[in-house]
């Protein structure tokens, strides 16, 4: 079993910088697959990005490929996603999430069984 604690969210102006971090609770965090979701009012919780629980190839949603980053550092027990050329439609509260072993459909949220509180982040104009 994990417990997940984000922090890092706040305002930021267009084209700024923000850095998610997730911290785990648990003594087997180097054996969970970490993702990132987000949900914004009114919408669905999307996928944003996830590392498989070998650290090996990453994937991102189209929406933020090539402005977002997630890593891991199994040692801090600690997942981040570092968010560049943040836009206004990033604007949303971002959830990491745990799957144990994961390595596959690692997009959608309800293969993930466990999940943090939550960080919002929003984007000014």
């Amino acid at each position: 079993q994990v417990q997940l604690v984000e922090s890092g969210g706040g305002l930021v102006q267009a084209g700024g910088s923000l850095r998610l971090s997730c911290a785990a609770v648990g003594r087997t965090f180097s054996s969970y697959a970490m993702g990132w979701f987000r949900q914004a009012p009114g919408k669905e919780r999307e996928f944003v990005a996830s590392i498989p629980w070998t650290g090996g190839r990453t994937s991102y949603a189209d929406s933020v490929k090539g402005r977002f980053t997630i890593s891991r550092d199994n040692a801090k027990n600690t997942v981040y996603l570092q968010m560049n050329s943040l836009k206004p439609e990033d604007t949303a509260v971002y959830y990491c999430a745990a799957k144990y072993r994961g390595a596959a459909l690692l997009e959608r949220p309800d293969v993930f069984g466990y999940w943090g509180q939550g960080t919002q982040v929003t984007v000014s104009s």
